[in-house]
C-alpha cells in the first residue's frame, strides 16, 4: 500500500481546479485528506458507446490526481446501469440496450482508461462491474431501497418536469436509475464519488443512501462540464466530441471548432496549465488578442496529454499548413481497408464511431474521394488507392484490397 501524500497546496490545487462543487463542503473533506486518512473513491461509466470521449478523461485526471496521492480509486464499469439507461440531461428517454451491447460496447475501456489510470503496481486502479451486485438483489431488496426516496424528491429533476409540460412519458425505471447508482456505493463502502455535474441528482442520491443505509459521509466531488455557451454539452451529432480513441490530428482539429467562450474552462478543465497563465491568456484575448492562437495552444496542451509532445507539435503543423494556408497535408496517413461501403470505411478508418454517424456525415456533404463530394451513402469505393476528406482538415489515404 503506498503512502497517503498530505501536501496542502497539491490538495488544494485538486480540490479546487475544474471542480464545480464538493458535498457536504470543501473544507470537510479537505480535512479527511489532510489527516492522512487513505480514502476509498470511484467514478462510474456506463458503456453506452464503445468509446470514452474527453469529458470521461477530465473525470480520469481527477480520478489518477487522487491516485497520485496515494487513495484508492475504483473504475466502475456499469454494465447493469448501462442497460436501463441513465436519464440525466435527456428530455426523452433513452433507448435500453441489452446485455450483448453494454459488453460489448465495454471491451476498450480499460485500454482508453490506462493512457490516464495506472492499472499496475502498488496502487494500482480497481476495475469493477456493477452488475456484480445488482444481478444479486431480490425484490424485496429493491422495494428497501426505493423506500428511502419519496417520488417528491425524484420529480425536483429538472429534465422531469421538462417531461410533464411537454406531456412526455417517464418510465418508472428511469426513477430508479438514481437509485441503482446509489445502491453502486453502499455496496462498495466508498468515501467519495466524483463526476460531472450533470451526476450532481445521482450522486447526491448515494450520499442520502449512505447515510441511512451505513451511517456514514460519503464525499461528492462534482466537475464541471465542457459546454458551448448554450450549455449544450459536446456530442456525435455536432461532430466536435473528442474521444480517447481519435488521433492526434482529429483531436487538434475538433479543438479548434470550439467556440471562443469554451477557451477558458478548456484550459482548467481538459490541461495542467497553470491557471496563472489561463488567466493571463483570457486577459490578453479581452485586450484584442487572437482567440486563435490561445485555441491552437489549448489545442497543443490536449493533444500532448493523450497523444504525446511530438504528435501535438505534427497536428499543430499540419493544421495551420491545411486550414490558414489551404494546402493538403504533406504527410497523408495510408490505410488498408477491408470494406468497400463509405459506411463501413469511415468507421474503419476511425472518421466517425458508427454507421449512423457516417450517414449523417455524408448527407451534410462533409466527405470528399478524391476530391469529389460524395451524397451517396451507398457509395461504393473501387479496388487500389483514394484519397479521403472529412471537413477541411482530415485526410486519409485508403487502399481498398
Amino acid at each position: 500500500m503506498s503512502k497517503v501524500i498530505t501536501d496542502e497546496k497539491l490538495i488544494d490545487e485538486i480540490l479546487t481546479r475544474g471542480v464545480e462543487n464538493i458535498y457536504p463542503d470543501k473544507d470537510t473533506f479537505k480535512k479527511v485528506l489532510m489527516t492522512g486518512k487513505r480514502i476509498r473513491l470511484y467514478c462510474g461509466f456506463d458503456p453506452t458507446g464503445p468509446v470514452l470521449h474527453i469529458g470521461h478523461g477530465n473525470q480520469l485526471r481527477k480520478m489518477a490526481q487522487f491516485q497520485k496521492l496515494g487513495h484508492e480509486v475504483i473504475f466502475l464499469i456499469g454494465d447493469f446501469t448501462g442497460m436501463v439507461g441513465d436519464p440525466s440531461g435527456k428530455l426523452s428517454t433513452r433507448a435500453q440496450l441489452t446485455r450483448a451491447q453494454v459488453l460489448k460496447n465495454l471491451k476498450g475501456y480499460k485500454k482508453q482508461a490506462s493512457g490516464i489510470l495506472n492499472f499496475s503496481g502498488k496502487n494500482a486502479a480497481k476495475i469493477m462491474f456493477n452488475s456484480r451486485w445488482h444481478r444479486k438483489l431480490k425484490f424485496s431488496d429493491v422495494i428497501n431501497i426505493a423506500a428511502k426516496f419519496t417520488v417528491q424528491r425524484l420529480l425536483e429533476r429538472d429534465m422531469f418536469q421538462e417531461r410533464i409540460k411537454e406531456g412526455k412519458p417517464i418510465y418508472l425505471s428511469e426513477f430508479m436509475y438514481p437509485l441503482m447508482q446509489g445502491y453502486d456505493c453502499v455496496a462498495m463502502d466508498v468515501d467519495m464519488e466524483l463526476g460531472g455535474s450533470d451526476q450532481t441528482f445521482n450522486m447526491l442520491a448515494g450520499r442520502d443512501l449512505m447515510k441511512t443505509l451505513k451511517n456514514k459521509e460519503k464525499f461528492v466531488l462534482t466537475l464541471k462540464l465542457l459546454t458551448d455557451p448554450t450549455g449544450k454539452k459536446m456530442g456525435k451529432t455536432e461532430g466536435n466530441m473528442i474521444t480517447l480513441v481519435d488521433g492526434g490530428q482529429e483531436m487538434f482539429g475538433k479543438v479548434m471548432s470550439w467556440t471562443d467562450e469554451m477557451i477558458g474552462v478548456g484550459f482548467e478543465t481538459c490541461t495542467d496549465m497553470p491557471i496563472s497563465k489561463v488567466d493571463q491568456m483570457i486577459n490578453e484575448m479581452k485586450s484584442g488578442a487572437n482567440p486563435r492562437d490561445a485555441k491552437i495552444k489549448l489545442a497543443v496542451e490536449i493533444v500532448k496529454i493523450y497523444r504525446g509532445e511530438k504528435e501535438a507539435e505534427f497536428a499543430a503543423e499540419n493544421f495551420i499548413k491545411v486550414f490558414s494556408q489551404k494546402e493538403k497535408p504533406e504527410e497523408i496517413a495510408i490505410k488498408k481497408v477491408s470494406n468497400k461501403n463509405i459506411l463501413d470505411i469511415l468507421v474503419e478508418i476511425n472518421f466517425v464511431t458508427s454507421r449512423s454517424e457516417a450517414k449523417r456525415l455524408i448527407e451534410q456533404g462533409g466527405v470528399k474521394i478524391d476530391d469529389n463530394v460524395i451524397n451517396d451513402i451507398n457509395y461504393n469505393l473501387t479496388s487500389g488507392e483514394h484519397l479521403i476528406q472529412k471537413g477541411k482538415r482530415f485526410f486519409i489515404e485508403v487502399i481498398v484490397v
